[in-house]
């Protein structure tokens, strides 16, 4: 059990990255506060920097919280999938200072052609998931997840053969399309009905990219402590496009449905009995409490996703 909004310690927001340790350690200690309990990292965020600093931070506070992080396997690696997860968990581990973790993702996209940086399925259940079952079973983490990207055939059939207990995927106001059809004309990538399936299943889904990349706020601005660009995943064109697309919902904003874009993003991610648990990384914590308000604000009002669906229905 975990809670409704996770803190998600990556570089897009990069905090957790960049930020000084004093305000690490206060954004973890304030996430916490706040009633956050799951955290999650991985080894790519700033090269196993967001590791470093959310181990230091969790162990400064004593805190007993869920801790997810991740692995990616890249060039040469691929050539033994099982000895490059291996070792990145161990390396994990280490940064982390746990024996541990509640739950380690598997961070590779998965296409039907495997062509790289993405796998096969056969890939992912032939060669990497005896090794996660080897490393669970041998304490390193409790479970093991994915992270839901790539055509959608291939992902259901992973989720469904893999004994994957978690699933990390894209779901925010401009592609529902892990739950429900695109809206009408959308140029997005279709993500097929993933999330519905994997809940269907028994699979945790993790919202991700719950608000576009930052894009959702409205604003293209970003955080000296962000990545300076965003690469759209399973959205628009661009992240200009994206920015364009929440402008566009300004108006469900002065109806009163929400204070402004990012509330309106963070409360229709969170409202699918499907998605028990959305990310959300911030640059500040300032950020965090916004995100915090806006989910305890509950579900958004019955009229606010039918005005969503007539304005993007054009």
């Amino acid at each position: 059990m975990v809670s409704v909004l996770g803190y998600g310690c990556g570089a897009i927001g990069g905090l957790m990255v960049k930020g000084t340790a004093a305000e690490q350690d206060r954004a973890i200690g304030r996430a916490i506060d706040q009633g956050v309990t799951y955290f999650d990292t991985a080894a790519a965020y700033g090269d196993g920097v967001s590791e470093t600093n959310l181990g230091r931070a969790l162990k400064a506070l004593g805190a007993k919280v869920t801790v997810g992080t991740k692995v990616r396997i890249r060039g040469e690696q691929r050539d033994d999938i099982g000895g490059a997860i291996v070792a990145s968990v161990e390396a994990s581990l280490a940064r982390l200072g746990r024996d541990s973790v509640d739950i380690l993702h598997l961070h590779e996209p998965i296409t039907r052609d495997g062509a790289p940086p993405t796998f096969t399925a056969d890939a992912i259940l032939h060669d990497a998931v005896p090794v996660l079952q080897r490393l669970r079973d041998a304490g390193k983490f409790r479970h093991y997840g994915i992270t839901g990207l790539g055509e959608a055939p291939e992902i259901r059939r992973v989720l469904e053969q893999g004994g994957f207990a978690t699933a990390q995927m894209p779901y925010n106001i401009l592609n529902p399309s892990g739950l429900a059809p695109l809206p009408a004309g959308s140029a997005m990538p279709d993500l097929g009905g993933c999330i519905r399936h994997a809940a269907s299943i028994d699979v945790g889904v993790m919202a991700i990219r719950i608000l576009a990349g930052g894009a959702l706020s409205g604003s293209e601005a970003r955080s000296p402590l962000g990545v300076p660009s965003v690469a759209p995943i399973a959205s628009g064109a661009s992240y200009a496009a994206d920015v364009a697309a929440a402008r566009r919902l300004m108006p469900v904003i002065e109806a009163g449905h929400a204070a402004d874009l990012v509330e309106l993003a963070l409360r229709y991610a969170a409202m699918p009995r499907e998605i028990p648990t959305v990310l959300v990384g911030t640059s500040s914590i300032a950020e965090l409490d916004h995100a915090v308000a806006a989910i305890n604000k509950g579900p958004l009002p019955a009229e606010a996703p039918a005005m969503i669906a007539a304005i993007q229905a054009g």
